[in-house]
C-alpha cells in the first residue's frame, strides 16, 4: 500500500541452508501483520521459496502496519534435505518452524534473510 508520500512498505526474504551451503528451496512462508503490539495478527500473504531460496512475490504491507511477522515452515525442508544426526536416527527438526517479528515504518523496505541449519538459525535486516 502506498503512504501519503506514495512510498510502499515492502518485505522480501530468502533462506540459505548454511549446513549445505545452498539456498533452501520449497519452504512455505507466511507473512502476517498487525497495527499495534496489542493487536491480533492478520495473515497478509503466503509464499514458497524458489530455487534460489527467495520469496519474490510478497505484496506491499497495509499502511496501518506497525509489526510484521514472517513464519517459515522449515521442518519439511530439513527432512527433504536429509539433515539427520550422524548416528542415523531421525528425531524430527529441532526447530520445526521459525517465526521472526519485526517493527516497520512506512515507506521502508525490509529484507529479512534466514540463515538455517538443523540445530540453529540466524536472521538479520539485509538490504
Amino acid at each position: 500500500m502506498a503512504t501519503a508520500t506514495g512510498a510502499h512498505t515492502s518485505v522480501s526474504t530468502h533462506i540459505l541452508d548454511t549446513a549445505l551451503g545452498r539456498p533452501a528451496a520449497g519452504v512455505a512462508v507466511e507473512l502476517s501483520v498487525r497495527p499495534a503490539s496489542d493487536a491480533p495478527w492478520a495473515a497478509h500473504a503466503v509464499s514458497r521459496t524458489d530455487a534460489d531460496g527467495r520469496c519474490k512475490d510478497l505484496p506491499a504491507l497495509p499502511e496501518s502496519t506497525a509489526h510484521a511477522r514472517l513464519r517459515f515452515e522449515v521442518e519439511p525442508y530439513l527432512d527433504r534435505a536429509g539433515h539427520a544426526p550422524a548416528d542415523g536416527r531421525r528425531a524430527g527438526a529441532f526447530f520445526p518452524e521459525v517465526a521472526v517479528v519485526f517493527a516497520v515504518e512506512p515507506g521502508q523496505h525490509y529484507h529479512v534473510p534466514l540463515l538455517l541449519n538443523p540445530f540453529g538459525y540466524s536472521v538479520y535486516r539485509g538490504s
